[in-house]
């Protein structure tokens, strides 16, 4: 058997960075190659940053060279680092993640910051649509729990990553199943309901870029320029609020306006729209006053 030549971690992020440039290239994402290749080492081998500076001058032992080595070629072609080690953070939960969902993004804690921001009843009831990892739904379920949520996705596999996170976090306020948007709900109504749902245009060039190329189509494309979706949320969901209810949503930068218009045609008042950290329009919603 050949060999495995020693190497520092120091060496190793220093080969990793290197080997990362021409990704870095192609992903505006990717701001700081070594910063990339220190989160890489990070969490392949599970350590903090901290521990991670105690240990540059450390030689590699071969079962981490090994995972090392096969992680960076996965990245080095694009893979996003969260399919890699299968786990991603949002809001203050590591989440399980898997190439069935999208991988939870900065900008969609907006809209768990607006559903504290509200003033809802102690006990409110709160329904997450299309909710993927779950979240949404988990954090505000650990940051309320009074509250009762529920979380719903139409792809099985979603819903059983969703479980598992929920299962293993231990939030009994927040119940998860499978649903075509509002479809098992029967009669049910809630205080809030939220949703970050597909809202790119199948044409729009930024599906192949970074990470969005390996995310799955249908969490990402609807059509009508991506409005479908956002559409349908806006018509139903009236049959399914309290009186008083809001609906908040996640969309695309220039789509602020349209939505705006759709929710004012169904009925909502006090419609308004907030920017992401990047200045973009992100997030729009409004509130329901009569409940038929």
């Amino acid at each position: 058997m050949t060999d495995v030549l020693p190497i520092t971690t120091a060496q190793w992020l220093q080969q990793a960075a290197a080997a990362l440039l021409p990704l870095a290239a192609q992903d505006v994402a990717i701001s700081d190659v070594m910063l990339e290749a220190r989160r890489l080492l990070g969490d392949v081998l599970d350590i903090t940053p901290t521990v991670l500076m105690l240990r540059y001058q450390d030689p590699l032992t071969l079962a981490e060279q090994t995972l090392l080595a096969s992680a960076l070629q996965r990245r080095q072609q694009g893979e996003p680092l969260a399919y890699i080690t299968g786990r991603w953070w949002f809001w203050d939960l590591e989440l399980e993640v898997a190439p069935c969902t999208l991988i939870p993004r900065p900008d969609t804690e907006l809209l768990v910051e607006q559903a504290l921001a509200l003033q809802l009843p102690v006990n409110a009831k709160v329904l997450d649509l299309g909710t993927g990892t779950g979240a949404i739904a988990l954090a505000l379920a650990k940051a309320k729990p009074a509250w009762q949520l529920c979380a719903v996705d139409f792809n099985p596999d979603a819903v059983a990553l969703a479980l598992r996170n929920q299962q293993r976090l231990q939030l009994p306020n927040c119940q998860i199943c499978q649903s075509d948007w509002f479809s098992a709900m029967g009669g049910q109504r809630f205080d809030l309901i939220l949703s970050n749902p597909p809202y790119i245009d199948e044409l729009d060039p930024h599906l192949q870029q970074g990470d969005v190329k390996f995310e799955p189509l249908s969490a990402l494309v609807a059509p009508a320029a991506g409005l479908a979706d956002l559409q349908h949320i806006c018509t139903h969901a009236t049959d399914y609020l309290t009186a008083g209810g809001w609906l908040w949503l996640e969309h695309g930068y220039q789509q602020a306006e349209a939505v705006q218009q759709l929710l004012l045609r169904s009925g909502f008042t006090e419609v308004t729209s907030r920017r992401d950290y990047a200045g973009q329009w992100r997030i729009s919603g409004g509130r329901y006053q009569t409940c038929g």
